[in-house]
This record gives C-alpha cells, sequence and structure tokens, in this order.
C-alpha cells in the first residue's frame, strides 16, 4: 500500500504540471487556429492555390497532433489516479504493474511536451534544411557523415517528420562526403538548430588493418526552410544559375539527368545544389529555398540590413571546434561540450536518441535569453 500512495501524491504533482502545461502550450488558443484553419480550407477557393492550400493542410494536421497529445496526456493521468484509488480501497497491489508502466509513458510524453514549450524563435516553427560535410579525416569521416545522416533519419522516424534528400555526393571509396536534406514537421527547425556544429567520432576504424583508433569529424549546418515572401529580396541578376549531370561513386543515391542545379549568389559567393528532385523545375525549386534559408543566417550572423554587405563565417571543421562526442572506444560516451550532458548508451544515440542533448541545449538557450 506504500507504492500506491507514493504513486497518488506522484501523480497528483504530476497531474499540476499538466495542466501548467496546457497553459504553455496555449491549447485553447492552438483550437481556436484549428477552427480558423478549417475555415479557410473550406472555401471554395481554397484548392486553387495548391502550394497554399498544402501548407494550410499541413499546418491544421500538426496542430490538431498537438492538441491530441496533450489530451492523451490528462486521460492518463486521470486513468492513472482512478486505478490508484482503486487499488487503495481494495487494498489490491495486483494493479502495481500496470500503474508504474502508465506512469513510466506518462512522465516520458510529458517530457517530451515539455520541449515545445523550449521553442519560441522567430524560425522555430519552420521546416529545417541541413547539410552534412565530411571532415579531417578522409574515408573515416566520410563514413561518419553516413552513420550521422541514418541517426538524423531515425530520430525523424520518431518524431513522425518526413525527411527529403535534396543534395548527396557520395565518398569514392566509402560513406558520404556530403549530404542536404529537407526535414518537414512542426517546429523541426526549432529542435534541430540544436544540433549545428561539428560532431567528432572516436573509434576503433574498420578501415585500418591494423585496428587503430581513428578520430572524425563532421560538420552539421542547419537552418529554417524560407521563402519568397521572406524580408531578403533576390535580384535575379546576381544569380548564377547552372545546370549539370548529376554523378557520385556508386551511384546508389543519384538521379543520374541532367536536371541537377547549381546556383551560385554572386554578391556572397554563397552556393547551393540540389539533384534529387524528378525534374530541373523541382531542384531548382529546392535550392532557391536553400538559398534564402543560407542568406537569412548570414543576415541574422552578421546583424547586416543588406545583402550585399554579407560575407559569411566558415568554422574549421577539426579538432577544437566540435560541440559533441562520440566515443566508441576504449569506452562508450556521447558528450556535449556546451551542455555538459554525457550519455553511455552511444547505440541509442545513433539510433535517433537525441531528446536529452536537444533539451538540455534549448533549456540552456532560454536561460540565456532571460538573462540578456
Amino acid at each position: 500500500m506504500i507504492e500506491l500512495e507514493q504513486y497518488k501524491i506522484d501523480l497528483a504533482a504530476l497531474s499540476e504540471q499538466i495542466n501548467t502545461l496546457g497553459v504553455s502550450l496555449n491549447i485553447p488558443r492552438t483550437m481556436l487556429d484549428i477552427e480558423e484553419l478549417e475555415s479557410k480550407a473550406g472555401d471554395p477557393a481554397f484548392w486553387n492555390d495548391l502550394e497554399n492550400s498544402q501548407a494550410v493542410l499541413q499546418r491544421t494536421k500538426a496542430l490538431k497532433m498537438k492538441v491530441e497529445r496533450f489530451e492523451k496526456q490528462v486521460q492518463l493521468c486521470d486513468d492513472l489516479k482512478t486505478l490508484v484509488e482503486l487499488g487503495m480501497e481494495e487494498d489490491d497491489e495486483s494493479v502495481l504493474a500496470e500503474i508504474k508502466d502508465g506512469y513510466s509513458q506518462l512522465k516520458s510524453n510529458y517530457d517530451k511536451l515539455m520541449l515545445e514549450t523550449l521553442l519560441t524563435g522567430e524560425y522555430d516553427r519552420n521546416n529545417a534544411i541541413l547539410t552534412l560535410h565530411a571532415g579531417a579525416g578522409g574515408t573515416e569521416a566520410q563514413d561518419w557523415v553516413e552513420m550521422l545522416y541514418r541517426m538524423y533519419m531515425r530520430w525523424c522516424d520518431d518524431k513522425g517528420f518526413e525527411l527529403n534528400t535534396l543534395d548527396i555526393l557520395d565518398g569514392e571509396e566509402a560513406g558520404i562526403k556530403s549530404v542536404t536534406f529537407e526535414v518537414s514537421g512542426e517546429n523541426a527547425y526549432g529542435y534541430l538548430k540544436a544540433e549545428k556544429g561539428v560532431h567528432r567520432l572516436v573509434r576503433i576504424s574498420p578501415f585500418d588493418s591494423s585496428g587503430r583508433r581513428h578520430t572524425s569529424f563532421a560538420s552539421l549546418d542547419v537552418m529554417p526552410e524560407m521563402d519568397e515572401n521572406f524580408e531578403i529580396k533576390i535580384n535575379p541578376d546576381d544569380l548564377r544559375i547552372d545546370t549539370y549531370r548529376a554523378s557520385g561513386a556508386g551511384g546508389q543515391h543519384i538521379n543520374k539527368t541532367s536536371s541537377a542545379i547549381r546556383i551560385t549568389h554572386i554578391p556572397t559567393n554563397v552556393v547551393v545544389t540540389c539533384q534529387t528532385q524528378r525534374s530541373q523545375h523541382q531542384n531548382k525549386d529546392y535550392a532557391m529555398k536553400m538559398l534564402y534559408a543560407k542568406l537569412m543566417v548570414l543576415k541574422e550572423q552578421e546583424h547586416k540590413d543588406k545583402i550585399e554587405d554579407l560575407k559569411g563565417v566558415q568554422m574549421d571543421i577539426a579538432w577544437g571546434s566540435q560541440i559533441r562526442s562520440y566515443v566508441f572506444c576504449p569506452y562508450t560516451m556521447v558528450n556535449d561540450h556546451r551542455t555538459g550532458v554525457k550519455v553511455g548508451d552511444v547505440d541509442a544515440v545513433m539510433n535517433g536518441d537525441l531528446d536529452v542533448f536537444i533539451h538540455a541545449f534549448l533549456s540552456g538557450k532560454r536561460i540565456e535569453d532571460e538573462e540578456g
């Protein structure tokens, strides 16, 4: 009975936290937003603009999922409190196992919802565009890029986000030299901005016949997806647009046609490429989205009002600039150097279990913003 009494206390405290979470998530406002969006969808002219209609439907779906997740939390908490009361009234401890599992699920879901309250940035709700580049380490680094790419794929699967590969360049022997991909979903950029930086790998190399330990590096750039309505205006005369036939070692990822697009923004020398879509037109659309995103990041970093004043800063993909280390040997540990968070289960992290790192980064960033 002591355990049941403790669960009663714990559930009462968690119930209060869930109610507070509902205020932070602004559930009533979200439900009004859903009504407004559904009203737009009911307009006879709604489907005239296909791109806008798809965006409205995607936004409506995301908001409904947010409300549904919160309501399920409330319902599960109420059900567990009722089960605890029944167990105490009937002096039945056989319900403990069900209560324990339910409480664990409730706490886990609560922690995930808490992440959303940390996303208050101007572009946090946007989709994200990510680019992985191999750094120091040769074939080792290229294999590391492929491992990281798989890690983010797993993370997206767990979150229900859609991942779309935009550009990829295979390594000569193994792995990937670079890959750009879009992650679509509510708050994708808000979460993934925590991953921007250099990632370091330490392991026994499978490519070294001597079985020596190697250190490899890969950089991850993360940008919010922007469109032509963004305040940055691009002069078409400042763009050089090249088409080329995509190719790569192995070719397993590559669409080998002449539809690949490379766009160079001449004033800033920013270059973007896209080669994985079915047509030249689609590749160009995605490349322009990447260009807007890159120019926006430069504008934010350098506090410039004019595109002409932007230059950009390139960080070395090597020792001393890493945000996180993934150690496979002589011990197993993933260490985030910004927040101090350490996780011993490397396999879980490589399978997409990144929330502990993202939560710590976003929590620390909010404290900095409040103090600033």
